[in-house]
């Protein structure tokens, strides 16, 4: 059982099933999917997505810094702040990301030769409990506007925080499977990087917890 509790008062605040290894199987097939639509796109394409998450974190800014200060314990002004961050963050990736990804010409012998950014594929994200929303939004844009897609396996204490990001990005019309959260326990990990569809992991947290 995965259990999101009041770190100030230990009250429950909800408790959820892990998701089972079909669960599972589904939503990496769904992001599969919806990853190889998504690298189609022209960056320009994706920008739209990228500004609308922005707009969306600015108008329930203090909704989700209620979440976020109920479930890991920042003051609500922080928590405010953090959200803010997490727009100015993706407003930058739609802003500049399509000079991220220009093509760069190389000096060759070649006639032409130039280096070319092209999608990875799904981006396993692990992160922390401190910054429930920035640690993971400051991931999910430059991932996004790339024409990758993420999977979240975010702390466990911070289910409610995970679960509101993946409703955002519902709500933003970001395409289903872009922004997919597994609510599994650390032991899952090792099993979903062998997993042949995720092609990268991006991670933060303790030198124990990446060493192994």
């Amino acid at each position: 059982m995965i259990t999101s509790f009041n770190p100030a008062t230990d009250e429950v605040l909800s408790r959820f099933e892990p998701h089972r290894d079909s669960q599972i199987e589904e939503r990496l097939a769904a992001a599969a999917r919806a990853q190889k639509a998504w690298a189609a796109l022209d960056v320009q394409a994706r920008r739209p997505y990228l500004l609308k998450v922005a707009q969306l974190l600015r108008a329930n800014k203090e909704r989700y810094a209620r979440t976020i200060t109920l479930e890991m314990g920042k003051p609500l002004a922080e928590a405010v702040g953090e959200v803010e961050k997490c727009a100015l963050n993706f407003e930058y990736y739609a802003e500049q990301g399509a000079s991220f990804l220009a093509d760069q010409p190389m000096p060759s012998a070649a006639s032409d030769s130039r280096l070319v950014y092209d999608p990875l594929g799904l981006v396993l994200a692990v992160m922390p409990w401190n910054y429930p929303f920035w640690q993971v939004m400051r991931a999910a844009a430059p991932i996004l506007v790339s024409g990758n897609a993420i999977v979240l396996k975010h702390a466990s204490n911070v289910p409610q925080c995970a679960l509101a990001m993946e409703a955002l990005f519902r709500e933003a019309d970001v395409p289903e499977g872009l922004f997919t959260v597994l609510l599994v326990g650390g032991g899952e990990v090792d099993r979903l990087i062998a997993d042949d569809r995720i092609a990268a992991v991006t991670f933060t947290g303790s030198t124990p917890v990446g060493r192994s």
